[in-house]
């Protein structure tokens, strides 16, 4: 079998934060409430829609019930899959980082806790789905990161061989799915988590994707 990486995706591969914040605050428009500044709301997202919209809820000191946030969810869905990609961008040197581990035989995952439907939309918009052997979100398994089923049988879904995988991630989702995996991690220090990823224990810390060629052959793991 052969090595594989597998990508986280908001925040990792894509810079999504500006589109998923101004369905957010498309949300709470409705919702009567104040809108969350871009620069508030990109600390809050990484962890799905429903704790997206229950974070807006609570930056506006509100909570409601579980069958509004259930409504609300299902509007949050509705408006992000039509602006999915509206502002949403590849960060810098993905493309190429992607085109090297192709050409030197590496299978290409995504494992997010975004909705499958959604990441293989996003996807399609950016041109990218074809490039990966599997993409699986917080609703393909019976478990989603940071349960390592969901980092094992994405491995599996894409025939990729687990002892020869690299995780490649923006949280503290990403870096405890892999430990709990076994699979060494590199984090992206310029994704979406609150922590700063240096304080996360992955293996190797990169700033730009450029980085990260280097940063899998330091964790010997080669295809």
């Amino acid at each position: 079998m052969r090595p594989i990486l597998v990508f986280d995706l908001d925040g990792t591969l894509v810079d999504t934060a500006t589109d998923l914040v101004a369905t957010l605050n498309v949300v709470l428009e409705q919702e009567g409430l104040a809108t969350v500044r871009y620069e508030d709301a990109r600390a809050m997202v990484g962890h799905g829609a429903r704790v997206l919209i229950e974070r807006g809820l609570a930056a506006n000191n509100v909570t409601r019930d579980t069958a509004t946030i259930d409504r609300l969810f299902d509007t949050y869905i509705a408006y992000y899959a039509a602006h999915i990609a509206d502002t949403s961008r590849p960060f810098d040197g993905v493309i190429a980082a992607l085109d090297h581990f192709a050409a030197e035989g590496w299978l290409l995952a995504v494992c997010t806790n975004k909705l499958e439907g959604l990441s293989m939309l996003l996807l399609d918009e950016l041109g990218l789905s074809d490039r990966f052997a599997a993409i699986c979100g917080a609703d393909t398994f019976a478990a989603r990161k940071p349960d390592p089923l969901a980092l094992n049988e994405t491995i599996r879904r894409a025939g990729g061989d687990p002892r020869r995988a690299v995780m490649i991630g923006d949280s503290k989702t990403d870096i405890d799915t892999a430990k709990a995996a076994g699979i060494p991690v590199v984090a992206v220090d310029f994704g979406y988590t609150p922590v700063p990823v240096t304080e996360l224990g992955p293996d190797v810390v990169i700033s730009h994707f450029d980085e990260l060629k280097g940063a899998v052959a330091g964790l010997a793991v080669h295809a």
